[in-house]
């Protein structure tokens, strides 16, 4: 049991590797298709498990989708406990992108990619969402999940879009910047949420997987 009963402590943590993820160049995945994990992307999974089996976690939240799900379960097992699906954790709609690899949608949709690359907070995937309209529905779904389990330790599992919107409003960081905000597969993020106040303690630790 977490002692500080005023905070409520989160392990945000992006999914594991994919073969999309894996591809060379990697092919842009969104919600609209739902791989599950590759090999390697189980792998991250296990490791992110056995990293987090001592840190007394009380609740497990992941994005509905299969790569996000198997990771959470994964992080789950040791602590004996369910994972909860969260709908407001899936990844952004990449649109008419899906599938696709940025040299290819370069090739394809000149036009949009260059304004995508200037500004993805402004302007969307072709066809789908902007890195704004991922922000305006994470923040205040990671608030409610913060709010309603103060005293806790959650583990929320979730995508690279989703994780860096947020992280960037913690850090009061443009979107048009989200690169500066790296979210590896398996990547471990510590908050802390306290008072109507987040902090956020750790970026995308990595040390796990070696």
């Amino acid at each position: 049991m977490n002692e500080d009963q005023s905070s409520t402590w989160i392990y945000l943590v992006r999914h594991g590797a994919t073969d999309n993820n894996l591809a060379n160049p990697p092919r842009l995945q969104g919600w609209r298709t739902d791989p599950a994990l590759s090999d390697e992307g189980r792998r991250q999974a296990r490791k992110t498990g056995l990293f987090l089996a001592d840190s007394g976690l009380d609740v497990v939240f992941s994005s509905p989708l299969e790569r996000a799900r198997q990771t959470a379960e994964a992080i789950a097992w040791p602590h004996g406990l369910e994972v909860n699906l969260f709908e407001p954790l899936t990844e952004v709609d990449v649109g008419d992108w899906e599938g696709h690899s940025w040299v290819e949608v370069e090739a394809k949709w000149p036009e949009e990619y260059r304004a995508f690359v200037e500004d993805p907070g402004v302007n969307p995937y072709a066809g789908g969402e902007s890195f704004q309209m991922v922000q305006d529905r994470v923040f205040p779904a990671m608030t409610q999940l913060a709010e309603e389990n103060v005293g806790r330790r959650l583990a929320v599992v979730a995508h690279n879009v989703v994780n860096r919107s947020f992280l960037s409003s913690l850090l009061g960081s443009p979107l048009k910047n989200y690169r500066l905000v790296p979210q590896s597969n398996c990547g471990v993020n510590l908050l802390r949420y306290k008072s109507g106040k987040w902090k956020l303690i750790t970026t995308n630790g990595m040390f796990h997987l070696k």
